[in-house]
């Protein structure tokens, strides 16, 4: 059980902050890590059954250790084999663990925690679910969660102690129609109704591919699911799901940080085993911004470029990038594309639809010497330097995981020093990121205070 020690010490990294010198061209060879959103389901999924879960490409992060850990207090055996290779085995499960102080406090502060609920529904017939933590971002629903959740069955009362508590005696498959097509909503839907009773049709389903690996696994443990990659899914109850062996994808998100950050560094840089297949339209996207890519095999390479140029729409208007569900592009990225575009020829409007306070933090980048009007909580416009002038070293503060990676490349394209505090919410979704930019050549040192 020594991750337990190891995710306890690196939480205490909230008190560390990144120092960074910036201009430096880097060069090399990264390799992402596995998919954070991606294993937050997965590992949830774990509970489904009590035989043995091997997992591989585990990302070794903040929210990740924080909920393996979560699993180990509930008598879930756990073992990290490798760095990145764990198994799990659910088969002494505390259940009254999940209604603990102990677990409130340390849900609490974890998104991911809610990803529970469907597996202790679909097996044990309650769950108990927090009121979520995670980013700041803005509001962050559980209405599909527990809508989902009624309509399969189970009762749902809202208590003072701040939990949600849910109670299935049995579940019951159903025809639901999704209020939106939430990632975390369909994948707990999905894991409480692969053991309910008949058929669960589900539509308005997201279709990322998160969801995609979820149900290939779940199906290899005995669950019966087609429509896997479509928005409609359709989920023939089962009673029993047994073992399973997978592995995580390469983080997508990841991908397209490394992406910009060789664009605005001027640098040439390999990312390898990138998942080609699973980037949906983000190297487009990039592509959109005048970044040029070479792809060999499964590998990324992004040249050293001293200049690129938005693109415009055929009839000369302004670019628009904004968020969509998948096959759509992510909301996770539109912070790294901000960014990027700050060096480039030309102008963009970046539009995040889905979450109204991410693009609060622009105003480091203005301190900066970025050039970007906020035109309200859901729109930013950028206006290229074209490279004629560099960002300048300043100290700012990393308010979520993706705006706190955006102000890291920001700075490592910035002239003089500048200082990143609150590094634990980069720490939470990067495995490593200072090590890993340091062996490209990133003069990035984490320090105390």
């Amino acid at each position: 059980m020594n991750f337990l020690k190891y995710s306890k010490k690196e939480i205490q990294n909230n008190m560390h902050s990144f120092e960074v010198i910036g201009g430096k061209k880097l060069s090399g060879t990264i390799i992402p890590q596995g998919a954070k959103n991606e294993a937050l389901q997965i590992i949830s999924a774990v509970l489904l059954t009590p035989e043995k879960v091997t997992l591989y490409n585990v990302p070794d992060i903040i929210d990740v250790n924080l909920l393996i850990e979560l699993l180990g207090e509930m008598n879930v055996k756990v073992q990290r084999v490798q760095n990145s290779v764990y198994t799990f085995q659910a088969d002494d499960v505390n259940v009254d663990y999940l209604h603990s102080e102990a677990y409130k406090k340390k849900s609490g502060r974890l998104r991911g925690s809610v990803m529970l609920a469907g597996p202790m529904l679909g097996r044990f017939k309650k769950a108990f679910i927090p009121k979520p933590g995670g980013d700041k971002i803005g509001r962050r629903r559980l209405d599909t969660h527990i809508l989902g959740f009624e309509q399969l069955g189970a009762s749902f009362i809202y208590h003072d102690d701040g939990f949600f508590h849910l109670n299935a005696p049995e579940l019951k498959g159903a025809n639901l129609l999704l209020d939106e097509p939430s990632v975390t909503g369909t994948a707990n839907i999905v894991m409480a109704a692969v053991m309910a009773r008949g058929v669960t049709t589900i539509y308005n389903a997201a279709c990322e591919p998160y969801i995609q690996q979820l149900c290939k696994m779940l199906t290899s443990m005995g669950a019966k699911i087609s429509g896997i990659g479509s928005n409609k899914l359709i989920i023939e109850g089962v009673d029993y799901l047994g073992g399973a062996t997978h592995t995580m994808l390469p983080d997508m998100i990841e991908v397209g940080s490394f992406i910009g950050l060789a664009a605005m560094t001027q640098s040439d840089i390999t990312i390898k085993g990138a998942g080609i297949e699973h980037l949906g339209i983000i190297p487009e996207k990039f592509k959109q911004l005048g970044i040029q890519m070479n792809f060999f095999g499964d590998d990324i390479h992004i040249p050293a470029q001293e200049t690129y140029e938005i693109q415009t729409f055929l009839d000369g208007s302004v670019m628009t990038i904004y968020d969509h569900p998948w096959p759509g592009f992510t909301p996770d990225l539109l912070s790294i594309v901000l960014v990027t575009a700050i060096q480039a020829k030309g102008s963009v409007l970046i539009h995040q639809k889905m979450f109204e306070s991410r693009l609060f933090f622009v105003d480091k980048l203005i301190d900066m010497g970025a050039r970007i009007v906020l035109c309200d909580p859901h729109r930013a416009v950028v206006i290229g330097l074209e490279k004629t002038q560099m960002l300048r070293g300043i100290t700012m503060s990393s308010p979520d995981i993706r705006a706190g990676v955006a102000l890291l490349i920001a700075a490592l394209s910035a002239e003089g020093k500048s200082i990143i505090q609150n590094i634990e919410q980069i720490d939470r979704g990067y495995q490593n990121i200072d090590g890993r930019l340091r062996s490209i050549g990133a003069a990035i040192t984490r320090v105390n205070g």
